[in-house]
């Protein structure tokens, strides 16, 4: 499987592209304290995260595991002195001195079913590098969705408390003119305290999102101001059944194709283990007392009767079977996670489109008519604020199903390595 990070970097989210209301940085080097957008997060995500090192580190501590494994066994030299009796026996004369060199002959394929065993190690290495890497990217997206939502939020909040701002000179006047109470005034003012507190936590959440997205991306610091994304944007999804077939494709379940031949090359090495090993010598012999030389030869072998290495072949069958199961645990959890993210997004849609069609409609009618008819004294303060409550939550309703709609979005992505709307199957 080609794994296509490319795809991931710019289209795991439909906020790549700039918003109007804020300027777009290039992709490739944004500007020290201007916005920052998502393709530039990802890219600085990928080059400094620590998790990545690690995962690099790991892929090298398997290249040498499978270095060596495929290494023969170091020969053994000896030396010996046999007849040596010095003292009176005068036995010094008819010493006996023997150099071996020893070399260890593995027989059987063993070293071919090490190496068999550390390639898989080595791939599911890799493998995992990769589903750290996507799932980096995953969690940049959405830490970038909820700073740039935390972001808007802030906006909102704003707009709605300049609103309601304007009204209390309107309704100072009809007070001062006798044709309202001042407690319309005191209701109004309190309305727009309750909204710049909220606008004040919202800035707080603000700050921790970009705290957040900061850390994956690297950096103790922020060095951006603002987000720039196309919040409001969305894309209908591919069909659900097309989404299982993707899954097949992620990192996390291609790397159980690794562990199996990881756990079959176990296998063989257990079940290889009681063939015995011939270790061939070969010497050289002086005899000190007629000062002869000669040539020792010499072949040994365990006799494999006590120990069958039963017990370790037993623990390799049961671990290179439950292969197959734990891939499937797998399986079916990321599945979960897609079923969800995807209802979760088809929901959000469906609100999203009774909210954009009906009630924000409704509800930007209904305050322009109170708007234009408090004036004329035909609506009371209590109606106007009520108007005003009633759109300022449609906004956030609205605010909140496309938050949730691209943070489900990211998910997806962050599982098939495709974008929402152009998932490829098999």
């Amino acid at each position: 499987m080609t794994f296509r990070v490319f795809g991931t970097l710019c289209a795991t989210l439909v906020i790549a592209h700039a918003s109007p209301a804020l300027p777009q940085a290039p992709p490739a080097q944004g500007p020290k304290n201007g916005a920052l957008t998502l393709p530039r997060a990802l890219q600085e995500a990928a080059k400094a995260s620590p998790r990545l090192a690690v995962a690099d580190r790991n892929i090298g501590m398997a290249d040498g595991r499978r270095q060596q494994a495929n290494t023969l066994p170091n020969p053994t030299v000896g030396f010996e002195v046999d007849n040596f009796a010095p003292g009176p026996t005068n036995n010094v004369g008819g010493a006996e001195t023997t150099l071996m060199l020893s070399q260890l002959i593995e027989l059987g394929g063993k070293r071919d079913a090490r190496v068999s065993a550390a390639l898989g190690d080595y791939d599911a290495a890799r493998w995992e590098r990769e589903a750290s890497r996507l799932e980096l990217l995953s969690e940049t997206t959405i830490a970038f969705v909820e700073a740039v939502s935390a972001q808007r939020r802030v906006g909102l909040l704003e707009r709605q408390a300049a609103a309601l701002e304007k009204l209390v000179p309107l309704m100072q006047r009809r007070v001062d003119a006798g044709a309202s109470s001042p407690s319309e005034v005191s209701r109004t003012q309190a309305a727009v305290g309750t909204t710049r507190l909220e606008r004040e936590r919202a800035r707080l959440a603000l700050a921790v999102a970009r705290r957040e997205l900061t850390a994956l991306m690297g950096r103790d610091v922020p060095d951006f101001v603002t987000m720039s994304g196309d919040f409001g944007r969305t894309v209908r999804p591919v069909p659900f059944e097309n989404l299982i077939k993707a899954i097949d494709d992620n990192p996390q379940l291609m790397r159980w194709t690794a562990i199996r031949a990881q756990r079959d090359g176990d296998l063989l090495v257990a079940r290889l283990k009681p063939i015995p090993d011939v270790t061939a010598s070969v010497g050289w012999r002086y005899y000190s007392e007629n000062s002869e030389n000669a040539i020792r030869l010499g072949v040994s072998m365990p006799i494999p009767v006590l120990d069958r290495n039963r017990g370790a072949i037993r623990e390799a069958q049961e671990n290179a079977q439950k292969v197959h199961a734990e891939r499937a645990v797998n399986r079916f959890n990321l599945i979960a996670v897609v079923a969800k993210a995807h209802d979760t997004a088809s929901s959000q849609l469906q609100q999203l489109d009774l909210l954009r069609k009906t009630i924000l409609p409704a509800a930007r009618q209904t305050v322009s008519v109170i708007e234009a008819g408090y004036g004329q004294g035909r609506f009371t303060v209590l109606e106007i604020l009520d108007a005003y409550r009633t759109l300022a939550d449609a906004e956030r309703m609205e605010h909140d199903a496309l938050a949730s709609f691209h943070t489900a979005v990211a998910t997806i992505e962050g599982l098939t390595a495709a974008a929402f709307n152009t998932v490829r199957t098999r």
